[in-house]
């Protein structure tokens, strides 16, 4: 249990760190830095097949393919869905959007929540329902004061949503599959790492090389920190361990100069709300699961 908890811990550090880092990478722009990250991670993320046993996934993956060729437009799908979600990422802390995105993160799971609840009827607590409904409330508000929710933060919750929910549906949900989406990002991500003049780039940036590679390390770690919490964890832990990353996030945002406007307070104390009930939830049923470990 506490190796599980330690490993989740340090994959939210790594990716909170991540947030910041790549205010490290100017001048290099989002599409930039999305590009470097893919190339530099995916031999992690292939490591990571083999160390947690997943090539015989893989294949059958790649079998299932090839009986219908037409389930491959089914990872383009996820693949353009994440790939959108890990540029969002990264494009934000050098756009003035950090705070946004960091909402975004905030929101999700209780998107999740609804969405498990309404897709494939799973029950959930009262706890978790009142959560949901906070949640509500403060993006109700949010569209009354400013006349909408920003773009980053539904980009997010729809996206993430849509593609967990995709996933499930399909039953790929494991890593194999998670492989290779990124592997079908790799040619695009290619391409926006070839059209950077990295010559120029050093010139502002002399380091920048080396950075790019920290990120590939940085990435690929806590990718497969986040595995390993997932082996040694129950879900209802690791899920309420995975609000440590938006809580950093939201740090991070603070740390490099964004503020919180007045009309965007009542959607940040709804979901601090709603978080702490939801982790409230969460303590409790890890303490009495019958399947404690």
């Amino acid at each position: 249990m506490l190796k599980g908890v330690a490993f989740s811990l340090f994959a939210s550090l790594l990716f909170g760190y991540m947030y910041y880092f790549s205010t490290l990478l100017l001048p290099l722009s989002g599409t930039d830095i999305f590009g470097y990250r893919i190339v530099f991670t995916l031999p992690f993320v292939a490591a990571a097949v083999v160390l947690f046993k997943q090539k015989a996934a893989l294949i059958a993956h790649l079998k299932r393919i090839q009986e219908r060729p037409h389930f491959i437009l089914a990872f383009i799908f996820t693949s353009a869905l994440m790939g959108f979600q890990m540029w969002l990422f990264l494009w934000a802390p050098n756009n003035s959007s950090s705070i946004s995105v960091s909402f975004g993160y905030l929101l999700l799971p209780l998107v999740m929540v609804a969405a498990a609840r309404i897709i494939f009827k799973e029950r959930i607590s009262r706890i978790k329902f009142l959560a949901v409904l906070i949640a509500a409330v403060g993006v109700i508000s949010n569209i009354v004061l400013k006349g909408e929710i920003s773009w980053e933060a539904s980009v997010i919750c729809v996206g993430y949503t849509t593609y967990f929910v995709v996933r499930r549906i399909l039953n790929m949900t494991d890593l194999a599959a998670f492989f290779l989406e990124m592997l079908l990002l790799l040619p695009f991500c290619i391409y926006f790492a070839w059209q950077v003049d990295i010559a120029q780039v050093q010139q502002s940036n002399p380091n920048i090389l080396v950075l790019l590679l920290i990120l590939g390390l940085i990435s690929g770690t806590a990718l497969n920190s986040y595995i390993l919490a997932s082996n040694h964890l129950p879900m209802n832990l690791l899920g309420l361990l995975g609000y440590v990353e938006p809580c950093l996030m939201v740090g991070v945002s603070f740390l490099i100069g964004e503020e919180i406007d007045a009309q965007s307070y009542p959607l940040f104390i709804c979901l601090v709300i709603a978080m702490l009930l939801i982790i409230a939830d969460g303590v409790w049923h890890t303490k009495h699961s019958p399947t404690r470990l």
